[in-house]
Parts: structure tokens; C-alpha cells; sequence
């Protein structure tokens, strides 16, 4: 198994720091964090690998995953635990099986598709917010 070999003195501790809170701002704001903004920091600021980029961020989430965050949505009442332990099921599983696959392509082709995927997704945001908005 291989292993990231990275020291952590006060510029990289403080790197880590920012990144970490611009993830934690934008998934209690938005709902993004991980694939958004922690692996391509963690690819652009580190020189990780994609699925290392990708394991790091998923290691990191694994404890806290957004529980302030959680409880302020709660108290709102706009947080449906029903469905989210419905999804968190089928996350489990889906992140077992899409480990499995990342760790056996290449990972020039992980880095694509991911690329590829945040595209389609940015396309069709500003093209539906576009269309919707009230502000143009």
C-alpha cells in the first residue's frame, strides 16, 4: 500500500487550515466541500495524486461530516433524516464500489472523468439558474 509522504510544518499545516475552512463555508452554505473544492486544492497545492486527492478527502469527512452544520439545518426543520439515512445507505455502498473502480483505472482517466463530470454539472447550473433567474 502506498503512503503520502508529506511533512507538516507551519506553511503547510496553514494551507491545510484554509482549504479546510473554504470546504467547511462553502458545505454549510451550499452543500459542497469534498470533490469541489478539497481534491483539486489538494491536487493544485500538493501535487496528490486524483485518488489520493480523493481518499484524503473522504478520510477527512469520514468523523465530522458537516455535524454543526447538520444541527443548525435541524433546528431550521429543513433537514429530512429519513431520507438522508436512505441515501447514507446507498452512499456506503456507492463509495465502496466507486473506490474499487477509481483504484483499478489509471489515474489520468479518474482525473477526466471527474473533470468532465464537475463540467456537465457547472454547464447545466448556469444554464438553469440562467434561465430561472429573476435578477437578469
Amino acid at each position: 500500500m502506498a503512503s503520502l509522504d508529506l511533512s507538516l510544518n507551519l506553511s503547510t499545516v496553514l494551507i491545510l487550515v484554509m482549504i479546510g475552512a473554504a470546504a467547511g463555508t462553502l458545505s454549510g452554505f451550499i452543500g459542497v466541500g469534498g470533490g469541489v473544492i478539497i481534491v483539486p486544492a489538494l491536487i493544485y497545492f500538493f501535487g496528490l495524486s486524483q485518488v489520493a486527492a480523493q481518499g484524503t478527502s473522504l478520510l477527512l469527512m469520514l468523523p465530522p461530516i458537516g455535524a454543526l452544520a447538520v444541527v443548525n439545518y435541524w433546528k431550521a426543520g429543513v433537514a429530512d433524516f429519513r431520507m438522508a439515512g436512505v441515501m447514507a445507505v446507498a452512499f456506503v455502498l456507492g463509495g465502496w464500489l466507486g473506490s474499487k473502480l477509481a483504484l483499478q483505472l489509471p489515474p489520468a482517466k479518474v482525473k477526466l472523468g471527474f473533470g468532465i463530470f464537475m463540467l456537465y454539472v457547472s454547464i447545466r447550473m448556469i444554464h438553469t439558474g440562467y434561465k430561472t433567474s429573476t435578477w437578469t
